[in-house]
């Protein structure tokens, strides 16, 4: 018999990304690094600590008097000697502030103009020490979280940059806040420029993450900003799993001196097809950015870092959450709330294994039914890598792509038909166990304890309530079935080329056959179950080509 293809391609936007975790930042401090850091900070860890505080104190007092009786707050622009000398002294105060952290700033590049480039788009994103860029551009606005104002000293410096806050637990911030940025965008000089940090979330500059789209919905000219940080001891990258705030300002302040490299790309002016699809624009955008810095791009958002953490929570490892949401959310059409309800699922399969991933034993257990030919090629169209394992990221394609179009009013219709042997609109334990047991080739399996699992009123019997209720809640067994199906017509098919490949067993009285059936899977005689030449309604149209 010849191998069977499988029917599903592998399309190249499903592939995993080249940076697996963009979010984690594992480096540690070698013993000599650590000696190097506590002999350094003796000395320059006070007297930094000092100077910085004064400064804080001189910025804290300019920005107050600079916003003192200013009406409107955040939604009156400065202006006159209020823009001038925020422009000029806190500028001023920034600067010297990095320079008394230790901080030796190279700059390449031209700083575009507030009329040609009312928006400034800084990447990547790995530190609170990129606010350098702002004394660099003459203190723009910024995007910032709204509990961000609310710090002492710090909230008066920020407030008097005239922010754009986001509250990431408003579900009307992320409009409001794009609304914002294009009224300032649009303002013609009234407001400064704006720098925004597109990523949203820190990464470790392994790469670039999807660009939010709030600095190109204006349609406005951009320049995209180049931040590295080119140090043998990275003490500056602050992402999700790593050190801590506190960790890395003590840790930078302890050295001699933090270089950090800052290039101002020519401006982009959007095409008139990126001015209509803010997409375009920023993904075009973001090209650019990584081809200078010469790393990849993936699609990982701050969405990722959410399921991440539940990752962690759920005692798998925090990557195994991460998906590329926004990517797989649009071309699977999934919501974030379900993602994580299948992550729950994922992690209860998942806990008897090491390293968060799925094996056959789990997926045949959590199946509650042995390992078999169907079983094992339901598995290998989850298994998209073909490592033998299923990931959470595989897991939420195959959910998506494999088992909900194979879970459909009709294929659960085929299939209580096909166990409701007697057409008694009930299921009895013989008749699930007869179908469960063909299908898989185990004549001796034991289905009681996942026909009790079904059976919720206890009766002994399945209604199609029943077995609607149970199969919508638990999709996998709708591939089974399909999958069963199409190996079983399959295998007829096979059956009848043979006889054709064999003229002279027509006239034999025993029809011959190069598989024998014993060896085949056992085939289920039912009115909806395929037998010669008969088409099934649970063909391959039940499958996308992802």
């Amino acid at each position: 018999m010849a191998q069977r293809v499988l029917p599903l391609p592998r399309q190249q936007s499903f592939c995993p990304p080249t940076v697996p975790n963009p979010f984690v930042h594992p480096g540690r401090l070698s013993a000599r690094d650590k000696l190097r850091t506590v002999l350094q900070g003796i000395i320059l860890l006070p007297l930094r600590a000092i100077c910085i505080a004064f400064i804080l104190l001189l910025a804290w007092l300019f920005a107050s008097i600079a916003t003192f009786r200013h009406r409107g707050k955040g939604s009156v622009p400065l202006k006159g000697w209020r823009r001038r000398m925020i422009q000029t002294t806190l500028s001023c105060l920034t600067r010297t502030l990095f320079f008394v952290m230790g901080f030796q700033v190279k700059v390449k590049g031209k700083i575009a103009s507030l009329l040609e480039a009312p928006i400034f788009v800084a990447a990547p994103h790995s530190s609170f020490f990129d606010a350098i860029i702002s004394a660099l551009t003459g203190m723009p606005s910024i995007v910032s979280r709204a509990e961000n104002l609310s710090t002492p000293v710090f909230g008066t410096i920020l407030s008097s940059l005239q922010p754009v806050s986001v509250s990431r637990q408003d579900p009307d911030s992320r409009k409001n806040t794009v609304t914002e940025i294009t009224k300032r965008a649009l303002s013609r000089g009234q407001w400064p420029q704006i720098l925004i940090f597109p990523e949203g979330t820190c990464t470790n500059r392994s790469c670039l993450i999807t660009f939010k789209q709030g600095a190109f919905v204006p349609r406005v000219p951009v320049q995209p900003v180049l931040l590295r940080y080119p140090n043998k001891l990275d003490t500056v990258t602050w992402t999700w799993q790593g050190y801590s705030l506190k960790e890395l300002c003590v840790m930078t302040l302890c050295q001699l001196y933090t270089r950090v490299e800052v290039e101002f790309l020519p401006v982009h002016v959007p095409t008139e097809e990126e001015k209509n699809d803010p997409i375009l624009f920023a993904n075009r955008v973001r090209q650019t950015m990584a081809t200078a810095l010469n790393v990849p791009v993936t699609d990982h958002t701050f969405e990722d870092c959410r399921l991440m953490i539940s990752a962690g929570q759920l005692t798998l490892p925090m990557e195994a959450g991460l998906v590329e949401f926004t990517k797989i959310s649009k071309k699977l059409n999934l919501k974030w709330n379900h993602v994580r309800e299948q992550l729950d699922t994922f992690a209860a399969i998942a806990s008897a294994s090491k390293g968060g991933r799925i094996g056959i034993e789990e997926f045949a257990g959590y199946l509650k039914l042995p390992i078999s030919d169907v079983l094992k090629e339901l598995f290998l169209l989850f298994d998209r890598n073909g490592d033998g394992t299923i990931d959470f990221r595989e897991y939420v394609i195959g959910l998506s792509i494999l088992c909900n179009p194979a879970n459909t009013e009709d294929t659960i219709r085929m299939a209580f038909k096909l166990f409701d042997m007697d057409e008694d609109g009930t299921i009895t334990e013989d008749e699930f166990a007869c179908i469960i047991q063909s299908a898989l080739g185990v004549p001796e399996l034991d289905v009681s304890m996942l026909f009790k699992e079904i059976d919720a009123d206890e009766t002994g019997k399945l209604s199609y309530d029943e077995f609607k209720d149970f199969a919508l809640k638990h999709p996998e067994y709708a591939k089974l079935f399909t999958t069963y199906l199409e190996l079983q017509r399959y295998q007829l098919d096979m059956l009848e080329e043979d006889d054709i490949e064999s003229p002279e067993v027509k006239h034999s009285p025993v029809r011959k056959s190069t598989i024998p059936v014993s060896e085949t899977t056992p085939i289920a005689r039912n009115k909806v179950c395929p037998e010669g030449n008969e088409e099934d309604n649970s063909s391959t149209s039940d499958k996308k080509d992802d």
